[in-house]
């Protein structure tokens, strides 16, 4: 019998930058950031410096939970690069413990704005397909049979021709679940290469990443047990889309 040791992977230690972050709320268990766009919320394979978790490490002085591991010290859950808005962070392990549990147990609520092109069918509605893995482009998520369960609740806030702006309330988590939700049923998140979400409108409007933003989050306290909720308001590429939706 030929037994072969492989050694674990190295762990990653984030080294705290001074990276300027908006706050909405910190305390002594946890703090609520509005993230902008471009930033990763913790260090990977080829973008080792820069990240949310990095930023988080210089601004509380290396007070942050050690739950979410060593490269990603505090971190509850995620946006995407691109993506901005509200997360929230835990400095304490119990702290991580009893938030990463509420996000788990699907009792949090998050909001979500979006500008998508086209306009979905109804006023609102709610979109339930699947997501699972692409079955060739493994870099992409999809609606798929055998995928995990999503959710996303969505209405409509304002139309144009070729464009709406949706509010979207996510029941679930899965990864890239607005963006895969909204493409598969014909309107993909404005300025989303990834989704399908670029043609002549937002090459013309110059829109620079993908028009998404966690707009409102709200939990419970993991030690006071009070109810929170914050909200963030869209920055301002939103604003300039618009106005160029509503001067054309």
């Amino acid at each position: 019998v030929v037994s072969i040791l492989i050694p674990a992977p190295p762990a990653r230690n984030v080294t705290p930058e001074s990276i300027p972050l908006q706050i909405l709320h910190e305390d002594a268990d946890l703090v609520v950031i509005n993230k902008a766009s471009g930033m990763h919320v913790h260090p990977g394979a080829g973008r080792p410096t820069g990240s949310l978790a990095a930023a988080l490490l210089h601004h509380c002085e290396g007070n942050l939970a050690s739950g979410g591991g060593p490269d990603r010290p505090g971190i509850v859950h995620r946006l995407d690069r691109e993506t901005t808005g509200i997360l929230v962070a835990a400095k304490k392990d119990a702290a991580h413990r009893e938030l990463s549990r509420q996000f788990r147990e699907r009792e949090t609520e998050k909001t979500y704005l979006a500008f998508v092109l086209g306009r979905p069918r109804g006023d609102a509605g709610t979109w339930e397909g699947a997501i699972g893995r692409h079955p060739v482009i493994r870099q992409r998520m999809a609606v798929r049979s055998r995928g995990r369960t999503a959710k996303t609740d969505w209405k409509i806030i304002s139309c144009w021709p070729g464009a709406s702006l949706l509010e979207l309330k996510l029941h679930t988590g899965r990864t890239h679940q607005v963006r895969v939700h909204a493409s598969a049923a014909g309107c993909p998140v404005a300025g989303d290469p990834v989704y399908g979400g670029t043609n002549p409108l937002t090459r013309a409007a110059q829109v620079p990443r993908q028009l998404l933003h966690a707009h409102r989050l709200s939990f419970t306290h993991p030690r006071t047990g009070e109810y929170l909720s914050f909200e963030a308001p869209p920055p301002t590429d939103f604003a300039a889309f618009q106005s160029y939706l509503d001067e054309r």
